[in-house]
């Protein structure tokens, strides 16, 4: 395994391990999306609280990395934008112990969402907004929207 792999696979692993229990529930159909980290230079990694507007830290300056988290099956395009203009991301499988809390997925796991890494590039403030409808009926569309400053 490369070392930037087993960074990231560690660094997945330390941000689900925040999430409560209680949105680990069954995957189909989407049923919440939210940010819950931001990290940067000059805040490191930052938690989002429920229904939190904006960051409390100042961000500020280039390489910002914004967190999402979805639980449920959402289209394979998500909408993610800062003030309108589109960031790019990677996704993630999310699976479930039998406990209910979130891990990253390993065969033979359950699936129960997906985890996002949006990077701002040069970017360096602004209005995020992720949007994204679920595969599965009631293809339901789900969005989240945090100011980062």
């Amino acid at each position: 395994m490369s070392k930037r792999w087993m960074n990231t696979a560690g660094l997945t692993a330390a941000l689900l391990a925040a999430v409560p229990a209680a949105l680990a529930a069954s995957a189909p159909p989407l049923s919440e999306v939210k940010v819950i980290k931001v990290q940067s230079a000059a805040c490191g990694l930052e938690d989002i609280a429920d229904g939190q507007p904006r960051t409390q830290c100042d961000h500020g300056g280039s390489g910002i990395k914004v967190y999402v988290l979805e639980i449920g099956y959402g289209q394979s395009q998500p909408q993610a934008t800062l003030d309108g203009f589109e960031v790019d991301g990677v996704r993630s499988p999310v699976c479930a112990y039998q406990t209910g809390n979130l891990t990253e997925c390993t065969p033979g796991g359950k699936t129960v969402g997906s985890l996002y890494v949006f990077d701002l590039g040069a970017r360096q403030e602004g209005t995020f907004t992720f949007t994204n409808t679920s595969i599965n009926a009631p293809r339901n569309t789900l969005s989240t929207q945090l100011y980062i400053k």
